[in-house]
């Protein structure tokens, strides 16, 4: 980034400084069809500033398309039940006044035999749910799924933006938990979740975010997700949510960071290291791009878990992935009765000693059923165990990997698994599978791994293979 200095005359610069206070300061405008809330109010009253409800239950009544209902600063110890839909020109809304915070909690919530929700939204559309903290939400029956966000049926024009989940947990060995869950069991369009942070979740056999079935058209940016016990972003199909179109399709996960979810110690999963930062189970044309995922057992995976079935077109491009416990990046199913991995493509990454556990995935595994995907001008640092590129599966059917850098490091030598067969140099991997014939093994130069900037340097001969 280039930095440039300019020298103002006093008389620009002190009016350049009013205009920004001036646009900093000023209130955001209101919307023209505003109703309050307030732990103040009271449901006979009109909904305005000076006289707002009392819950959300009967704003949610009384949103009509077109209205912003403005919930003021406090706790409400109720669920969210969006009522009615919005229109494209007249969508409903639910924000936070200004920057009150206001928390949606469970903890009234006892005895939740099935989905338990603090914010449903069901076959609605053009519905945004904004600036909420949604927590403390437990239920203990392993029929009973917690939910912080849930969207459901044939719902469409969906934003979720700029929310805190948190707290929200299955206590059953066996059970279920959300942060946000979005199941397309009808048809379901353009899906947004915006800037959120999900975080702290006891969710056994679940995901902290999740769309399932019939979704075509999404956006997953800007989120946090960290400190979950098992997967953090997943995507997945197949499962027979929806009748027909069963699969999450057509979107776009980019600009999240996802970080410290793992498995291990979650009751449903024991002692294993499989919960994957950014997960596509059975998703098709996604693009993962520009996300920091590090620190959980799998960093980004892409598979399908029901036999038959692939995650198709999915394109892994400009992550920064590093020191996840199993391996960085993974495609193809875990064993010889799940789907795989086709049509892909896997570049531009940076895999950075993931492998933390020493459990061989090293920083690319490769697993069972891959084919026809392009693995190129990725860059990867081996951890201990020093594996770059896992591969105990020979069904892996015309796959190219070629331009990438294989950091090479004094004293230590590198391990590349090709079809079961294990090779100790970069030279003899290269002649046995004629794979990375224009890759490099050499180090980076990285401005400073300690400190996990991963910026090249200028004279770094990673240039010449990544361009």
């Amino acid at each position: 980034m280039r930095i440039w200095y300019f020298i103002l005359s006093a008389g620009i610069l002190s009016a350049i400084i009013a205009l920004a206070y001036d646009k900093t300061g000023a209130k955001e405008a209101e919307p023209a069809n505003c109703l309050y809330v307030s732990p103040d109010g009271n449901d006979q009253n009109e909904g305005t500033k000076e006289k707002p409800f009392r819950t959300l239950a009967h704003a949610a009544k009384e949103a009509v398309p077109g209205t912003t209902v403005m919930i003021r600063e406090g706790t409400y110890h109720e669920t969210l039940d969006v009522k009615h839909s919005g229109t494209d020109e007249n969508p409903v809304t639910f924000r936070n006044y200004e920057n009150e915070k206001v928390v949606i909690s469970g903890e009234a919530v006892t005895d939740a035999e099935y989905e338990t929700p603090l914010v449903h939204i069901h076959d609605k559309h053009n519905i945004t749910i904004s600036g909420f903290t949604i927590q403390d939400l437990s239920v203990s029956s392993e029929e009973a799924t917690a939910m912080g966000i849930y969207v459901s049926g044939s719902s469409s024009h969906i934003t979720m933006k700029n929310n805190h989940i948190r707290d929200i947990k299955t206590t059953a060995d066996d059970g279920n938990a959300h942060g946000i869950a979005v199941y397309g069991s009808g048809s379901m369009k353009d899906i947004k979740i915006e800037d959120n942070t999900v975080e702290k979740l006891t969710l056994g056999a679940s995901e902290a975010v999740v769309l399932n079935g019939n979704i075509d058209g999404f956006t997953i940016s800007g989120n946090v997700v960290r400190d979950n016990n098992n997967i953090g972003i997943d995507l997945i199909g197949y499962e027979g949510t929806a009748d027909q179109n069963d699969f999450v399709r057509n979107g776009v996960v980019e600009n999240n960071t996802v970080y410290h979810n793992s498995t291990y110690g979650n009751p449903a999963y024991g002692d294993d290291y499989s919960a994957g930062g950014i997960y596509v189970d059975g998703g098709q044309r996604i693009d993962i791009k520009k996300n920091i995922v590090y620190e959980n057992d799998i960093g980004i995976e892409a598979t399908s878990e029901h036999r038959g079935k692939y995650a198709d077109d999915v394109q892994i491009t400009d992550n920064t992935v590093y020191e996840n416990a199993y391996t960085g990046i993974s495609i193809g199913g875990y064993d010889n009765k799940r789907g795989g991995t086709s049509n892909s493509v896997i570049a531009h990454n940076i895999m950075y000693r993931n492998d933390t556990k020493g459990l061989y995935g090293g920083q690319l595994l490769l697993q069972y059923d891959t084919k026809n995907n392009n693995i190129e001008k990725n860059i990867m640092t081996a951890s201990h165990s020093r594996i770059f590129i896992a591969n105990d599966f020979t069904k892996n059917d015309e796959n190219i990997v070629n331009h990438n850098v294989y950091h090479k490091e004094a004293g230590k030598d590198g391990l590349w698994i090709w079809k079961k067969n294990e090779y100790d140099s970069f030279s003899s991997y290269q002649k046995a599978t004629n794979q990375d014939q224009e890759s490099i093994y050499a180090d980076p130069m990285y401005r400073d791994e300690k400190s996990y900037d991963f910026t090249l340097d200028p004279d770094s001969p990673a240039w010449s293979v990544m361009k």
